[in-house]
Order: C-alpha cells, then sequence, then structure tokens
C-alpha cells in the first residue's frame, strides 16, 4: 500500500500547527516499513490524504475519486478573530469549507468540535474522528536542550519563564498574554508566533502598538522553525495558551510532552476534547495567579507536570498510526469491489 500525502504549508509559511502536523503524520507513517508514503510532487499512491484544502488539494486529489482523506485543522470559526472584518468573509467562508469537506471521501474530524462543524456545514462526506499524534521523542526535555534554549533565546540560568506560541493575532490571546506578562515583571515571558496571514491579519495595528509598548520582561523572538522549537520548550517552565478559538491545538500538547505545566484559556472546546483533567483560567487575573503560583510553589508545579504527563496519554501515535491504516485499507478495497465507503455520514 502507498499512501500520498500532502500539504501547501511546505510551500509556504511553515510556522503553524498545520504544518507540525503534516510533518508529524509523514514520519508516523514512515516509522514501519509496512507501507509507502509519497510526499507531495513526489508521485502517486492507492490512497490520498491532505492536510490543506486550497488549489493544490483539488488538483493533487482528482485522480483519487473514492479514496480521498483530508484531515480537517481549519473550520468556519477559525477565520473570527484570525482576520478583518471576518463577519463580511463568514458566508463565503462556509460555502467553501463546505466544498472541501464534500471533496474527501473521508474527512478526519481532530476533536469533537470539527466533527460538529462538518456536521453542520451537510458536508457530502464521511466522518472520523482520530486525534492528532504526539511525538514524545521530539519533545522531551533533556538538561541539555535547556541550556541550549536558554542560550539562544538568552535567558538567565535562574529565571522563571513563562512560554506562549501562536500566531500573532487577537484570536490566539496574544493582547491578554501581554496583560498577563506587565502583571507579573519578576518573571521573564516568551511569545513565539509570526503572522502568515500578513497585513490581513486582525487586530494588526492594535497588536502592533501593544508589542510597542509590551513591558520589558517579555520577548517577541517571531517564527521560529520547528527543530528550533524542542530547544524553546524546554528552556520554558510555564506554559500559556490564552486562545480564544481551537480544534485540537498542537502547541499546548508539545508544551506537556516537554513536562511543562499547561495552563488553558477556559473555552467550551476543551471540555469535549481532553478526557483528563487540566488547567484552565477563566481570565486574565486567573492566568496571573496561576503565574505567581507556579512559580512560588514547588508541590503545585509538580502536580502541574503530572497533570501535562497524563494529557498527552490521549494522543498515543501506535494507536492513531493503527487507526490511519485501518481507514486506508477500509478505502482501498472499497475503491476495488466498486462498493460505496461507509463510516458516519455528516448527514445522519
Amino acid at each position: 500500500m502507498k499512501v500520498h500525502v500532502i500539504s501547501e504549508t511546505e510551500y509556504l509559511v511553515q510556522g503553524n500547527g498545520v504544518h507540525t502536523a503534516f510533518v508529524d503524520h509523514v514520519e508516523l507513517l514512515k516509522e514501519q516499513e509496512d507501507i509507502s508514503v509519497v510526499v507531495n510532487e513526489k508521485g502517486y499512491g492507492d490512497v490520498f490524504h491532505s492536510h490543506t484544502y486550497g488549489p493544490y488539494y483539488f488538483w493533487k486529489g482528482r485522480h483519487y475519486k473514492g479514496r480521498r482523506v483530508l484531515t480537517v485543522h481549519v473550520i468556519p470559526d477559525s477565520i473570527k478573530g484570525s482576520i478583518p472584518i471576518w463577519q463580511l468573509w463568514y458566508p463565503f467562508v462556509k460555502w467553501y469549507f463546505k466544498q472541501v469537506y464534500s471533496y474527501a471521501d473521508v474527512c478526519i474530524a481532530i476533536s469533537p468540535f470539527v466533527q460538529k462543524a462538518i456536521v453542520e456545514l451537510k458536508a457530502n462526506t464521511n466522518i472520523l474522528p482520530i486525534y492528532n499524534p504526539i511525538p514524545l521523542e521530539r519533545w522531551r526535555r533533556t538538561e541539555e536542550r535547556r541550556v541550549i534554549g536558554r542560550e539562544r533565546l538568552r535567558i538567565q540560568s535562574n529565571d522563571f519563564v513563562v512560554l506562549g506560541v501562536g500566531q500573532l493575532e487577537k484570536r490566539k490571546g496574544v493582547e491578554d498574554f501581554i496583560d498577563i506578562a506587565a502583571a507579573n515583571p519578576d518573571v521573564r515571558f516568551i511569545w513565539v508566533g509570526g503572522r502568515p496571514f500578513g497585513a490581513l491579519t486582525a487586530g494588526i495595528r492594535s497588536i502592533n502598538e501593544l508589542i510597542k509598548n509590551a513591558s520589558k520582561n517579555l520577548t517577541f523572538t517571531g517564527l521560529m522553525e520547528l527543530k528550533d522549537m524542542p530547544f524553546v520548550y524546554a528552556a520554558s517552565d510555564l506554559f500559556l495558551f490564552p486562545s480564544y478559538q481551537e480544534n485540537c491545538p498542537l502547541a499546548p500538547l508539545e508544551a506537556a510532552a516537554s513536562d511543562i505545566p499547561v495552563i488553558f484559556k477556559d473555552i467550551e472546546e476543551y471540555v469535549s476534547l481532553y478526557k483528563s483533567d487540566y488547567l484552565k483560567a477563566k481570565n486574565n487575573q486567573e492566568f496571573i495567579e496561576f503565574v505567581k503560583k507556579m512559580n512560588c510553589d514547588k508541590v503545585f508545579y509538580k502536580e502541574g507536570v503530572s497533570i501535562s504527563r497524563q494529557l498527552v496519554k490521549q494522543f498515543d501515535r501506535t494507536e492513531i498510526r493503527t487507526q490511519l491504516i485501518l481507514l486506508y485499507q477500509n478505502l482501498i478495497q472499497s475503491a476495488v469491489n466498486k462498493s460505496r465507503f461507509h463510516l458516519v455520514s455528516s448527514k445522519q
């Protein structure tokens, strides 16, 4: 069996979770020799699997009718707070994503919220819930990585470091992160991320002004390559994720895999997504209190690390790979038998 995996992120800005998920997927499939993998322009396969939804997706998938898989990382609500005047674009975005989902024979829903969005659009597709895999070895914290990361980020050995990762846009809560940093002047804050949408980023002027006047204990690194991120996580002590809308975000899971306590914003998406406990803050004041307590209370900090270790168990790579292989086999068999493939109909 040969699987053709594509992602337009290979040719665009790569500092985002979709590209990381694509890289993780390819690495996961290549871990064993039971299947072959072709990526983007490097050939054709028996089944087609895409992580993005632009023209390249439609073009490369044209030879795979009945054998097309799409991992759905983005839903219509993802544009809220990401691009200006999103309300004007929203009806078109909903129409376009219905075409995107319907083009796939199977849409992989990475979270219950994603599955709900596909169903609500009445897309003509099948839906299979499969989580994003987390490669624990890539993110494992070591003392060597911590030293290298702190050297690169110019962090003192005794600094308590709070990390944020995401695009510099309203939806990701960067404005909240700036306020939280200002309220903890004795703590070092770092935000990693840029603007894939450039000038089309929602609130770009106001965010630029806030960054310009941010407290001195806060550093913005801009985009960083995937290969550098294990050192960044290892250099950090606490991860804040104040995002207002997410599906199955990778950054907090990567931080958790690095043995860092993670504080999420308390939004409804996570209630249905995570099977184990997680730390959450309803507002900036609660985030501020978490930072202070994590910095001063060693027992509480260890509890946070324990919660992170439990959280990532849900995203076991072995189980996820088994689910993917079974999906591919069933799709190919259905195409050979010229029978209708059926999982969970979005019309139900």
